[in-house]
C-alpha cells in the first residue's frame, strides 16, 4: 500500500483500527510469555528470517544464502515456510522435484529448487518443523514467521528494506507494521537490504547472476545491456527489480508489476510479445508459458563478515546451552 510510504493524511482515520491491532497482538505475545499459550520447542535449533513490515523485503535471499552457509559449517539444514499461494490437499507439505508453486507457494519451491535442501511448508509451523526434523534437518531456518510465536526460536533475524524501510512507522492498517519498532532491540540482527544502512544494522546487497531461460531449449540469444526489453515482476516491491534491471543496462520498455505471489495469466503476457521478457526468479517457478523469448535473472545475496561471525557466536553459545 503506497500511501504507507508516501504521508497520506488520511491514514489516521485507521488509527482506531491500528491500536485495536496492537492490543490483540500484545495480548497474545502476553500469553505465550507467561504459558498460557503454549509454544513448540523443536529438539533442533530454529534460526528465524522475518521482518517487521507487510511486503518483500528479501528474506528469500537471505534464507538461500543461510541455507548454503550452515552447510558449509557442517550443518543439514532444512527450511519451513507457510506457503504463501499454495494450497495442497494435506499439510505440513514436504517437498519434491514434483511439487508446484499452486501446490506450495511460489518461494518455497524457489528455496528448494536452489538449494535441494528439505523444505516443509504448513499453516502450524510446529508440525512443519517436526517433520523436517524427523527427515534428518539438524537446524531449521523459518521463511517469515517472526510473529508466529507458537515455534520457539533460537535466533531471530529481521530483514528491513533500506529504501523503504518502515513507511509512516505505524501499525497495521494505519501503517505497514505487523509489530512496533521496539521489536528491533529484541532480535539477534537485523539485516538491511541495499543500504543505506544505519548503526547496527548488517548490510545486505542484492547480486545479480546470468539471465537464465525459462525454456531448457530457448531458440533466441539471452539479451544483453543496452537492450530493449519487457520487464515484469510479482513480488513485494517490484520497483527494486526494474531498477536492477535499468542498472544492469536494459532499457525497458513495458514495466508489469504484479502483486506479490500472484501468478501470471497467460493472457497477460499477449501486448508483451514484442520484445525479449526479462522476470524475477520467483516468478519463473509459476510461470504459466505463453512467451518463449523469456528470461529470469537470479539473484545472491552477500552479506559482511562480522555478520558471519555473529552467526557463528550465537551458534556456539546454542552447542554450548547458552
Amino acid at each position: 500500500m503506497q500511501a504507507w510510504y508516501k504521508g497520506a493524511v488520511w491514514l489516521w482515520l485507521l488509527a482506531p483500527f491500528s491500536a485495536l491491532f496492537s492490543l490483540i497482538s500484545k495480548g497474545r505475545r502476553v500469553l505465550f510469555s507467561v504459558g498460557l499459550k503454549a509454544q513448540h520447542k523443536t529438539p533442533v535449533p530454529v534460526i528465524v528470517v522475518g521482518n517487521l513490515s507487510v511486503g518483500g523485503n528479501g528474506k528469500t535471499p537471505v534464507v538461500v544464502w543461510l541455507v548454503e552457509w550452515l552447510r558449509e559449517q557442517g550443518y543439514h539444514p532444512g527450511v519451513i515456510s507457510r506457503g504463501y499461494g499454495g494450497q495442497s490437499e494435506h499439510y505440513p507439505l514436504l517437498l519434491t522435484s514434483e511439487t508446484q508453486a499452486d501446490q506450495a507457494g511460489d518461494e518455497p519451491v524457489l528455496i528448494y529448487r536452489r538449494t535441494g535442501c528439505p523444505v516443509v511448508v504448513g499453516p502450524k509451523r510446529a508440525e512443519a518443523a517436526a517433520l523436517l526434523a524427523s527427515v534428518g534437518a539438524d537446524i531449521i531456518v523459518s521463511d517469515d514467521g517472526l510473529q508466529h510465536y507458537a515455534l520457539a526460536r533460537d535466533i531471530e533475524l529481521v530483514v528491513v528494506d533500506g529504501k523503504r524501510r518502515f513507511g509512516n512507522g505505524h501499525l497495521l492498517p494505519m501503517g505497514p507494521l505487523r509489530e512496533g519498532l521496539w521489536r528491533l532491540k529484541t532480535v539477534d540482527a537485523v539485516i538491511n537490504n541495499g543500504g543505506p544502512a544505519q548503526a547496527g544494522e548488517f548490510l545486505m546487497t542484492l547480486m545479480p547472476g546470468a539471465l537464465q531461460s525459462i525454456d531448457d531449449n530457448p531458440t533466441e540469444p539471452a539479451p544483453c545491456a543496452a537492450h530493449t526489453v519487457h520487464a515484469l515482476a510479482g513480488i513485494g516491491h517490484p520497483p527494486r527489480f526494474f531498477a536492477t534491471l535499468e542498472q544492469l543496462g536494459f532499457v525497458l520498455d513495458q514495466q508489469v508489476a504484479l502483486a506479490d505471489h500472484k501468478a501470471v495469466a497467460s493472457e497477460q503476457l499477449d501486448h508483451l510479445q514484442s520484445r525479449p521478457l526479462l522476470i524475477t526468479e520467483k516468478d519463473a517457478v509459476k510461470w504459466p508459458g505463453g512467451h518463449t523469448n523469456t528470461w529470469y535473472l537470479p539473484v545472491d545475496a552477500q552479506l559482511p563478515s562480522a555478520f558471519e561471525t555473529m552467526l557463528l557466536t550465537r551458534l556456539k553459545e546454542l552447542e554450548n546451552g547458552d
